[in-house]
């Protein structure tokens, strides 16, 4: 990356930044017990992950034997907003990165599936959306990861380009979209995808691993 352009870290959010996995698991379980079905385990919410919330949804409704309808997504979305950040927290040296990392100059971004107003409230509540000077969520652009336009133009969004820029996810749509947008990637191995999801790309098993990993 060139010494005088800004660098810029991209971060997916759920399994990355955050472990929302226990809000996502209580508002899917309200939203079945509204239908009169049983709920999840979670491990089995945390596979349900990472395509946005849509496809999050209709793996459940689909586990269950039923259909979403529209009716059932905009409650979902009503509810997990108003308790994106109940249960969620930060996994544990992140904030501490960001900070130092914005202290180091890095400009950073954060690119997810998740609805880009689910996102916002999220970061507000966990204090974290002041690291960020810019956000691509799920609904921001006409596409979203595995699709490296989403990257790209999150990356225009924060004003980076590709050569000064990185990518940390725990998912293969984030191995795919850096991929294809021509970013580095790196693995979150701390997070709800698969090591196998790596692709190839280095892994970090922890926040401290990845500090040394984006040098």
């Amino acid at each position: 990356m060139p010494d005088q352009a800004p660098r810029c870290a991209l971060f997916d959010l759920d399994g990355t930044l955050v472990d929302s996995a226990p809000d996502i698991h209580a508002a899917l379980d309200r939203l079945m017990a509204r239908r009169r079905l049983p709920g999840f385990e979670r491990a089995e919410v945390v596979g349900m992950i990472g395509d946005g919330v849509r496809v999050l949804l209709e793996r459940a409704h689909a586990a269950r034997g039923i259909t979403l309808d529209e009716a059932s997504f905009d409650h979902f979305m009503t509810d997990y907003e108003a308790n994106a950040a109940v249960l969620t927290q930060p996994f544990a040296g992140i904030p501490e990165l960001l900070s130092a990392l914005q202290a180091s100059g890095w400009r950073l971004a954060v690119c997810t599936n998740k609805p880009e107003a689910a996102a916002r409230v999220l970061l507000s509540g966990l204090g974290l959306d002041r690291h960020f000077s810019a956000l691509g969520g799920g609904d921001s652009f006409p596409m979203r990861k595995p699709d490296p336009g989403h990257l790209r133009a999150t990356l225009a969004a924060a004003g980076a380009a590709p050569d000064q820029a990185v990518m940390i996810g725990d998912h293969a749509n984030d191995m795919l979209a850096a991929r294809g947008a021509g970013v580095r990637a790196i693995f979150a191995g701390w997070g709800y995808g698969p090591q196998s999801m790596a692709g190839g790309a280095p892994i970090a098993l922890d926040v401290a691993g990845l500090r040394s990993l984006l040098g």
